[in-house]
Parts: C-alpha cells; structure tokens; sequence
C-alpha cells in the first residue's frame, strides 16, 4: 500500500495514516499526570453548573444524535470554560490543512483552541466527536490527522486533543520524536455522565485554557 495523494479528517483512516508517518501508540498513563493533576478548584457555581448539566442529559445523552450531543452537552460545558481570551477563542468547524510529508492533509475541525479572532492560527487544542454518518471513521483517527496537521503548522513536537463517543471522553496526546516519526498517548476513559468524570473533564479542559494556551 503506497502513499495517498490527499486525507480528509472525516475520512482519516489509520492505514492511511500511517503510510504518511509513522505512529505508534504507547500504553504509559504517566504522561497525562501534569494535565490530570493540574491544579484547580471548582467553586459551589461550576459543581452545580456541571451536576445540573449531567441531570439534563442523564436520560439520552448515550443515544442521542450527533447534534444533539454538541448543542446540548458539549456546547454548554465549552462555553462554561470561556475559551475566549484578547488573542485566543474555541472554532467550530473551521478549515485547516497542511501537507505532511508530500500529502495533503485537512478538513473541517469539529473544535479547537487557536490563536485568531476570525481566522484560526496556530492551532493548540482539538476536540473530535463521533460522527455517525455511514462512512466516518473512528474519532481518534480524525482528531491524530487533526493534530498532525497542526504539529505541521505550529512546527511544534506536542499537541493536546481529545475525542468523544456519547458520553465517553478520551484524551490524546501526540508526540513528534523525529522526522515524519510520532507516538501516541490515550488517556483512560471518562464517563462525561458522572460527576467525578465530568469534573476531572472540567479540569482538563481548564488546564488547557489556563496552562497549556498560555
């Protein structure tokens, strides 16, 4: 199997992907200790923001449609970190693309954290959600295509991101150790239905916001 001429991250399929870099996963958890361990306080207003936001979408979240998911669960639980800063803001379905050793790579992200106003620039952040449609790939495809684009863009060696199925969030961090050569880290599995996940959610995502954007 040679080199494809051009990836969408709709489309991203691992086989693809690696015959463009190379990947590997590693199983380690120790990476994510900094991100998982950072260190913030939720005050009486956000516990009750997120345990009012698991009640309204207790009953139907793990079934729901793809847009419902983002209007209903992930939209509000975004806007409560107020991504926006003087240089910086969260992006909804935004073009990016770059090519990656001779291969064009790019798409419409689902989410992520960039520098901009307007337009998006250098990309700190991704956020993929399961896409239902028939012929979608799995979600931490699109979100490593995503990063490796960005780690491209940003000529940068380590990128954040996570992606979503219903109401289970897995965080992802990609690695650049050479040229056209990355690992890969997956986080544990959190349940977005439950509180203690949904607060260590929170947190990351805060992390992000106050840490890793800085």
């Amino acid at each position: 199997m040679g080199k494809p001429d051009k990836i969408t991250f709709q489309t991203a399929k691992y086989d693809d992907l690696v015959q463009v870099v190379k990947f590997e996963q590693l199983p380690e958890q120790d990476i994510f200790d900094e991100w998982f361990n950072f260190q913030y306080s939720l005050s009486d207003e956000e516990e009750n923001y997120l345990k009012d936001l698991i009640k309204d979408n207790f009953d139907f979240l793990s079934y729901c449609s793809e847009e419902d998911l983002k209007m209903e669960f992930i939209s509000p639980l975004i806007r409560k970190i107020r991504f926006r800063t003087k240089d910086k803001r969260g992006f909804y379905d935004k073009p990016l693309k770059a090519t990656v050793n001779g291969v064009e790579i790019g798409g419409k992200t689902d989410f992520m954290v960039a520098k901009g106003k307007e337009v998006p620039d250098s990309p700190y952040f991704f956020i993929q959600e399961f896409k239902r449609e028939g012929k979608s790939s799995h979600p931490k495809n699109q979100l490593l295509a995503e990063m490796l684009v960005a780690t491209e863009l940003n000529k940068t060696n380590l990128m954040r991101g996570a992606y979503i199925i219903g109401r289970i969030w897995n965080f992802v961090i990609l690695e650049k150790i050479a040229e056209n050569s990355f690992q890969y880290f997956v986080s544990e599995s959190f349940d977005s239905l439950i509180f203690k996940g949904l607060k260590q959610i929170f947190v990351c995502l805060q992390a992000v916001k106050l840490k890793y954007c800085e």
